[in-house]
């Protein structure tokens, strides 16, 4: 098994995050508690299917738990726990979760290869684009434009995004970066969705 370290590259983006309110993570570290039988108090998953989201950003949090609570997003295991939250509650719970510091993952050694040519320069014979053009070379995301943190993810879960990715299941209408996501893995195979997959849970930052 293998951890994938990258030096951290600046990147500079010109995208505006949306409005939202301001969240408080201590007020959102009691509020958590809904949110901890499947992410854990601090974020970091033990369930593989369930994403980690510590240390993801406090926007793309909150949009997508608003998104879920507004039926504009189907996730029905996470319907019942978001619906009755405010907006000051999601924006409080995703203060804590982007507080909190994601637990480095690792790669199966035989797939990090494939991974890596696929996470940082796509698939040019298939039309797949990398995954390092949004997701930038450390899987940090860009905030700014709505583009998770990828970087040590479980990748039984990135696996089966991916997979409803090429099937052409989206977020919802309200999420347009989810309908670019449905062009990037339509031509991935399985064997790809799953080399890149292990790549990412194994990627991490130089100083993590």
């Amino acid at each position: 098994m293998l951890r994938i370290a990258i030096a951290a590259i600046a990147l500079t983006t010109f995208f505006s995050a949306s409005a939202m309110a301001a969240g408080d993570p201590e007020a959102g570290q009691s509020k958590a508690s809904v949110c901890a039988a499947c992410h854990g108090m601090d974020g970091n998953s033990q369930v593989a299917q369930w994403p980690k989201i510590a240390g993801q950003h406090e926007g793309y949090l909150a949009r997508q738990t608003r998104m879920v609570r507004d039926q504009q997003r189907d996730v029905p295991q996470m319907y019942p726990i978001v619906m009755n939250l405010s907006d000051q509650d999601i924006a409080d719970i995703s203060a804590w979760y982007a507080s909190q510091t994601v637990k480095p993952g690792v790669a199966d050694e035989a797939l990090v290869e494939q991974g890596r040519a696929l996470y940082h320069g796509g698939n040019p014979e298939s039309g797949v684009p990398s995954c390092m053009s949004c997701h930038g070379p450390t899987g940090s995301g860009i905030p700014g434009a709505g583009y998770p943190m990828l970087h040590g993810q479980h990748a039984t879960y990135t696996a089966d995004r991916l997979r409803r990715y090429r099937d052409g299941q989206t977020n919802g209408d309200d999420d347009p970066n989810s309908k670019v996501m449905v062009g990037v893995a339509e031509n991935l195979i399985d064997a790809e969705i799953e080399a890149v997959a292990s790549y990412i849970e194994g990627l991490h930052r130089a100083e993590d």
